[in-house]
């Protein structure tokens, strides 16, 4: 089926990867309605952004845009695809209002804020025999007060996902990283001096590099049932302040998929009646062999394209389910693929693994990989150059803040 629109909101890479994925699967160029552009998406053929408001994120604003949007393009079946945790929770709120403009894939609001808000999230899967890192919660009233169950050192990170995105304060990161009393002190006094009043999150550290991560995507159709799931390894993450957590290049191969862990995640997913993606971030434990569960985002992971790069287009599972209403078994990701958004030259200086580094040697050679944010049918000068030039600077960024997560640049 081709005569549809995606409609994607946001502007990041997330929704340049589920552009392609469209592009690739159906020959459908995207559009997206976004409070920002970022440059992800600019100068792009496959996606162009055909509504910016600042406002989108107030509840009135969203609602009336969107309607607003599919009441221009009367006629033409419009497929609604989250691509940041923020807009789930407004396509979750407004869901009602939309269906009768928009096909989409999207869980109630209170099973959005179950699993999206963190420590809500490890409680599920405390009930659900998913393990977790040792985790302790402040606030901006207890913070300095709070005694830790764990040694540090101990990580630290928003619990409010985009109230945390909307704040500023100084040598901001994603996740941050605290070796002693006096460095959690000052880093939770930096967070609640900004606009971010919400609950931190407190884990013990789980020892080891990026390739111990794992990251797990998946479809639910309408049916709550679970046709899609991928399993990557990352090899390297992302070193910035704001990229932190972020994967730099993910492995796909069937030899890393752990059965027991993916049926456990099948389990939960429809035992939570979710609906559309999701987004599992995990840690291998070689302490204990466990797979310690980090977050669950509400939407498929800014590096899901690499589950398209494996042969398995996200765009397919969500087509053939909320517009062309086709049954389907589960299916798991099977094959293997490199996929990168940083330059490979990054990869080969900083992935510490002899073993995997032959790995994605290997892969890129036989010409089994794909970078995220480079498509040969949407060169264009400008894009290209805008591209080079964002790698160039990824190996000074690396080095610059490689192993940084604490409070300064």
């Amino acid at each position: 089926m081709t005569d549809f629109l995606p409609v994607l909101l946001g502007s990041d890479a997330n929704v340049y990867g589920m552009a392609r994925s469209f592009y690739q699967q159906y020959g459908v160029r995207s559009v997206a309605i976004c409070k920002g552009a970022l440059v992800a998406t600019a100068n792009s053929n496959l996606v162009k952004i055909a509504v910016l408001e600042p406002e989108l994120e107030d509840d009135a604003v969203f609602e009336k845009t969107l309607i607003d949007f599919a009441r221009a393009h009367a006629g033409t079946p419009l497929v609604l695809v989250s691509c940041a945790d923020g807009y789930t929770v407004l396509m979750a709120r407004h869901r009602e209002a939309l269906r009768p403009f928009y096909h989409f894939a999207c869980p109630d609001l209170q099973t959005v804020l179950d699993l999206d808000i963190k420590d809500h999230f490890y409680r599920a899967c405390a009930a659900h025999g998913l393990s977790y890192p040792k985790t302790a919660t402040c606030n901006a009233r207890n913070y300095r007060d709070v005694e830790l169950p764990f040694a540090f050192p101990v990580i630290i990170k928003a619990s409010n996902s985009p109230a945390y995105w909307n704040c500023t304060f100084p040598h901001k990161k994603k996740v941050f990283l605290a070796s002693s009393r006096e460095e959690y002190e000052a880093i939770t006094a930096a967070i609640y001096g900004s606009s971010y009043q919400d609950d931190l999150i407190l884990q013990e550290y789980i020892p080891g590099d990026d390739n111990c991560m794992r990251v797990v995507n998946a479809y639910c159709g309408l049916d709550h049932k679970v046709r899609l799931i991928a399993l990557g390894r990352p090899l390297l993450e992302e070193q910035t302040p704001e990229g932190i957590g972020n994967y730099a290049a993910i492995l796909s191969d069937p030899a890393y998929n752990d059965p027991a862990l993916l049926e456990k995640l099948c389990a939960f997913l429809e035992d939570m009646q979710w609906e559309g993606f999701a987004n599992f971030d995990i840690k291998y434990d070689a302490r204990t062999g466990e797979y310690k569960m980090f977050e669950m985002n509400p939407r498929q992971g800014r590096s899901s394209y690499f589950v398209t790069a494996a042969g398995y287009n996200l765009s397919q599972w969500l087509v053939e389910d909320v517009l062309e209403h086709k049954p389907a078994e589960r299916t798991v990701a099977n094959r293997e693929s490199l996929w990168m958004i940083a330059p490979y030259g990054v990869i080969r200086k900083y992935l510490r693994d002899p073993a995997l580094l032959a790995q994605a040697n290997a892969l890129k050679k036989q010409g089994k990989c794909a970078h995220q944010l480079y498509c040969k049918e949407d060169r264009n000068l400008k894009r290209w150059l805008w591209y080079l030039r964002s790698q160039l600077n990824y190996y000074r960024k690396t080095a610059r803040y490689y192993g940084n997560k604490g409070l300064r640049d």
